[in-house]
């Protein structure tokens, strides 16, 4: 009989709101997420949200805690200098894309973020990050992806950073554009990690069309499907609250995410697909 597999499920976007925070604490208490990523620039970020994150993980000795890299408005830089900006935000994400794809960004300016943050997330949290990822994945945009590996590798040596590349054939991999843009991105971001020699996830899932009516029980079902041991699943629970209605247009499906995560359901399919959320 095999082992089952170990996946990591990780709920992004701790900081956003307090309400997203609240439902992502119980659901690590609970044992049904084994890692979240921490937003030092959110809003909800004080040293109250911050210790009863740690009171909850420490009832999940599984669960680890990583850096939400964040680049993208509604969300403005730690460091005064950051260049480009709009309205003294970060650009939203399309211009930040485009922008990286020309390669119009500085490097130093990104690397000195970057590193700014996980200052931040050491002085609030006590230590390095487990990980790092990226809020909307722009830890895997170009000239983004080269400042994150230094930064690691001088500010965070023993963390892992996120690729988002799925596995399986590639036919069944064309049906939804995000998806494949982040396969292509993150097959540079594979390359330059290795040469980094910085630690990446094997494989990835959890994208999905947010602003379409979906099933997140089916979803979860496919993202496990056929995802090897040691993959990653991403995922966004949480409560509803003014907060997070002002910041991010992602707000009803956080609730249904976190009600079927929560629920006896979901224990149900991690058997039925002989998956264990990994140490």
């Amino acid at each position: 009989m095999s082992a089952p597999r170990r996946i990591t499920l990780c709920a992004d976007d701790y900081g956003i709101s307090p309400g997203v925070n609240r439902g992502i604490r119980e659901l690590i208490a609970q044992g049904r997420l084994n890692a979240t990523s921490v937003m030092v620039v959110g809003p909800a970020i004080g040293r109250d949200e911050i210790d009863a994150l740690m009171q909850a993980s420490a009832r999940n000795p599984r669960c680890q805690i990583g850096l939400h890299t964040t680049l993208t408005a509604p969300f403005h830089p730690l460091t005064l200098a950051f260049r480009p900006l709009h309205g003294g935000l970060f650009l939203p994400l399309p211009r930040m894309l485009k922008t990286s794809l020309l390669r119009q960004l500085d490097g130093e300016m990104i690397r000195a973020e970057i590193l700014a943050q996980i200052a931040a997330f050491v002085a609030m949290v006590g230590r390095a990050p487990d990980y790092l990822d990226g809020h909307q994945h722009v830890q895997i945009f170009p000239q983004v992806r080269d400042a994150v590996l230094d930064a690691v590798k001088t500010a965070a040596p023993t963390a892992w950073v996120r690729q988002c590349g799925r596995v399986g054939p590639l036919a069944q991999r064309l049906g939804m554009p995000k998806a494949l843009l982040l396969d292509v991105l993150s097959a540079g971001f594979r390359t330059r990690a290795a040469a980094a020699g910085v630690a990446v996830n094997p494989a990835f899932a959890g994208a999905y069309d947010f602003t379409r009516p979906v099933e997140f029980p089916t979803l979860m079902r496919n993202f496990l499907d056929g995802l090897p041991d040691r993959g990653l699943v991403m995922c966004h629970p949480g409560y509803v609250d003014d907060v997070l209605i002002a910041l991010d247009p992602l707000t009803d499906q956080r609730k249904r995410e976190y009600d079927f995560l929560a629920s006896d359901a979901f224990a149900l399919l991690l058997e039925a697909e002989d998956v264990t959320l990994r140490a």
